[in-house]
């Protein structure tokens, strides 16, 4: 079979390759990958960015297709069907965190840029039947991190002024579509005007160019302030972030692209009640909430551009430039 694998001694450090299709364990489904999605991940392993690097890792977390085959504890009536896979495997019994064991599928374990790929029975969910194949290998990971960050962690509820951070990429994607089918006033923010009249068509209310030195003030005036905001960038931008916040407000980060803040303005954070909230993907119980939520509003993923397994680079590449708005989809 051909999979995509990290490989740092090339110049790509990516690698198409032909691999032996895996062998089905007892416990497990061989599942026929009909379309994989990036994420950040997948570029941060390319770049060497990632803890427990191995060269010969097939990378991707995302993925979805046909139930080929059942190991000899699975129930037989799986083959055939139609399904999405949860990439995360062992969070643990704790609900609130995840375990030391947890881990993402595509490093260190195989992952999803393959034309097959074995995983335990438990991780595979039906594809809702709205959905492409694209767009169901564009939801587990992102979706999964959206709905824990807004519903979980954030607390959304309707009526609730929400701002989404960098809208294009997958997760502020997600966060958006969430929040406004739960009946949220939703805003975004980007260093990109395009994305932001793209964000306005499908829904938010408006959009500020966090590149604007004065944008946060300039959303607390034009909206009265936000009572949740979604961030995966962190850095410096926090400061702006509490700037926009109504009192009482929640802060919800769920990665850091652009570092660690220089400061935090305490008495900023005591005064205004403010709340920051950390998160990272989800454990099972949201997995199968976020797609309850997918089918009951009939949502669908957004898809930014389909590439071929034998174009990896330039999807890599398109994701390396941050000029997408959704999600980046692999084929066999």
């Amino acid at each position: 079979m051909k999979g995509i694998v990290l490989q740092r001694g090339l110049a790509s450090n990516i690698q198409l390759v032909e691999l032996p299709k895996p062998v089905v364990g007892p416990t497990e489904v061989m599942v026929q990958v009909k379309a994989a999605a990036l994420n950040h991940r997948d570029e941060w392993c390319r770049k060497g960015l990632y803890p427990n690097l191995r060269d010969g890792v097939i990378l991707g977390s995302d993925g979805a297709g046909l139930v080929e085959d059942v190991g000899a504890e699975v129930d037989p009536s799986l083959i055939g069907q139609e399904v999405l896979i949860n990439p995360g495997k062992n969070w643990g019994a704790n609900e609130k965190a995840q375990s030391k064991e947890f881990e993402i599928l595509g490093m260190p374990s195989h992952g999803t840029l393959a034309e097959y790929i074995a995983v335990p029975a438990d991780r595979i969910h039906s594809k809702p039947k709205q959905l492409s194949w694209e767009e169901a290998a564009a939801l587990p990971l992102a979706g999964l991190t959206a709905y824990r960050a807004l519903v979980v962690k954030g607390q959304v509820q309707a009526g609730d002024q929400v701002l989404v951070t960098g809208i294009g990429g997958g997760v502020a994607q997600f966060a958006a579509q969430f929040a406004l089918a739960l009946g949220a006033k939703v805003f975004v923010s980007s260093s990109s005007a395009e994305k932001l009249e793209q964000a306005i068509a499908q829904g938010a209310s408006s959009g500020f160019m966090y590149t604007e030195s004065n944008w946060s003030m300039q959303a607390l005036q034009q909206t009265g302030g936000m009572d949740l905001v979604i961030d995966g960038a962190s850095g410096n931008t926090l400061s702006n972030l509490m700037e926009v916040c109504r009192p009482g407000a929640r802060i919800v980060f769920y990665g850091a692209t652009r570092g660690n803040p220089g400061q935090l303005e305490a008495r900023k954070l005591f005064w205004n009640q403010l709340q920051l909230i950390g998160t990272t993907m989800g454990n099972d119980a949201d997995f199968l909430n976020m797609l309850q939520l997918v089918e009951k509003f009939k949502i669908k993923p957004v898809v930014d551009h389909c590439f071929p397994f034998s174009q990896a680079e330039q999807a890599f590449d398109h994701m390396k430039e941050g000029k997408q708005f959704g999600k980046i989809i692999l084929v066999p």
